[in-house]
């Protein structure tokens, strides 16, 4: 049987699920191949249709997530209150509703609190952290940063995400403690880890309990989408949400 998912590595609550789609299993074709649910990346729409229909029964979610519209910001809104879909986080407060983001490269970072009262998650890219995309969230969960536990699910590694200054400049000026997030490559640019970034923020709000962050989607092709290792390709899910 392929294998579709990737659960979340974490002690949570067992009433908090949560796990990160891989790439193969699916409908998609050629660039797409084969598991993609993201309807902006100009895969064939019936394609990931029939794929998010498949996630939904495989997961046996209770509802069907609402699909963020992306935007590299700081966003966060809670499951089933909005509809303006725009924003790079979502929170959760109640079982039945599904809080998911796409990426493929990018860190999407699981959060809940020890008693499993409510979950959400952040699409982290560097300008959504520049952004404060994961202050946001956590502000967003209301209740103290020294509740919640936190899973980083798959992302560029380090070795692999080369950027140029503005990305560094645009950290150092926040705060010098992420300066050895970076290191230079010889070639004018830097190698930046994210998780690494992702880490201090976590720590800077208060979040000590982090779990993840060994995965790298741009070497890992047979699992994983990579923006960056491909440019046209698909995106995974990365979904978190409370059982009765």
């Amino acid at each position: 049987m392929t294998e579709r998912f990737l659960a979340a590595d974490w002690p949570a609550p067992h009433r908090v699920k949560a796990c990160t789609t891989l790439r193969r299993g699916g409908y998609s074709r050629g660039d797409y191949d084969s598991f993609n649910v993201a309807m902006h990346v100009g895969d064939n729409p019936d394609h990931v249709v029939a794929n998010r229909d498949l996630l939904r029964l495989e997961l046996a979610l209770p509802d069907d997530p609402l699909w963020l519209r992306q935007v590299h910001g700081a966003r966060v809104i809670e499951a089933g209150q909005h509809r303006d879909p725009r924003a790079d986080g979502m929170v959760c407060f109640e079982p039945g509703k599904v809080c998911v983001v796409l990426t493929a490269d990018c860190v999407p970072v699981f959060f809940c609190d020890r008693n499993a009262t409510r979950v959400g998650i952040a699409h982290a890219g560097w300008r959504g952290l520049v952004a404060g995309v994961i202050e946001e969230t956590i502000a967003a969960l209301q209740c103290c940063a020294s509740e919640l536990m936190v899973w980083l699910g798959p992302a560029i590694g380090p070795h692999a995400y080369q950027v140029g200054d503005e990305v560094r400049r645009a950290f150092v000026a926040i705060d010098d403690v992420y300066a050895p997030a970076f290191l230079p490559d010889g070639l004018g640019t830097w190698r930046a880890d994210l998780y690494c970034i992702v880490h201090k923020l976590l720590a800077a709000a208060g979040v000590e309990d982090v779990h993840g962050g060994g995965c790298c989607t741009y070497t890992d092709s047979q699992r994983f989408y990579s923006f960056r290792r491909d440019g046209r390709t698909g995106r995974m899910a990365s979904l978190i949400w409370l059982m009765d």
